[in-house]
């Protein structure tokens, strides 16, 4: 692909994007290209090294704060017409009600995804704490010549121990997949913010 097809196809994906960082990252990225076919690479190799379109476009997301995206986004292209102010402020009522709801629907999600993997960590350190306890009880038992109680204490001990290990497992994925979930719904929520321009 050439330098320009690169920069106009990544004009195109950051359509929508805050004027000032659209033009920030063509600049940046032409001057990296140029860069390149200095140092003698040919130019669709020096295209090549800076990565996907796609790629540059989530960066770029990911890096631009969500109130700006906000802020460019409700940024009044026109005037609104006298009917159009009269239709929000009537269906105020309505409209603002049901926003609210569903943010705090979407919020009180995350915060249960949340709650779920501090459960799972309060059980995977419980399970380690009782089978330490048990372990140190099963001392006891054998220095009070009772066998069959300690045997019994160090089993359910070992247990413990073993499920403690396979949750610690479960619950450092659980972590993994709710901090990756939390990535995609910021990146989701400024997409949404963000219209591509056909």
């Amino acid at each position: 692909m050439s330098k320009q097809e690169f920069l106009s196809r990544l004009l195109q994906a950051l359509s929508g994007l805050p004027e000032d960082d659209v033009a920030e990252r063509i600049a940046f990225y032409s001057e990296s290209i140029d860069d390149r076919i200095e140092e003698g690479m040919s130019e669709e190799e020096a295209v090549a090294c800076v990565g996907s379109v796609e790629e540059i476009r989530a960066q770029v997301l990911s890096e631009i704060p969500l109130p700006k995206l906000v802020k460019e986004k409700v940024k009044p292209k026109r005037a609104l017409r006298a009917w159009e102010v009269v239709l929000i402020v009537l269906g105020f009522p309505v409209w603002f009600p049901l926003t609210v709801a569903s943010c705090v629907i979407v919020f009180a999600l995350y915060i249960v995804s949340w709650a779920l993997v501090i459960a799972l960590w309060a059980v995977v350190l419980s399970f380690f704490v009782v089978s330490i306890a048990g372990l140190a009880l099963t001392v006891v038992q054998f220095a009070q010549k009772q066998p069959v109680q300690a045997l019994l204490i160090l089993g359910a001990s070992l247990f413990l121990a073993g499920a403690s290990v396979l949750l610690f497992f479960a619950a450092v994925a659980a972590s993994k997949g709710v901090v990756k979930l939390t990535k995609k719904i910021g990146v989701g929520t400024k997409n949404i913010f963000v219209k591509k321009e056909k």
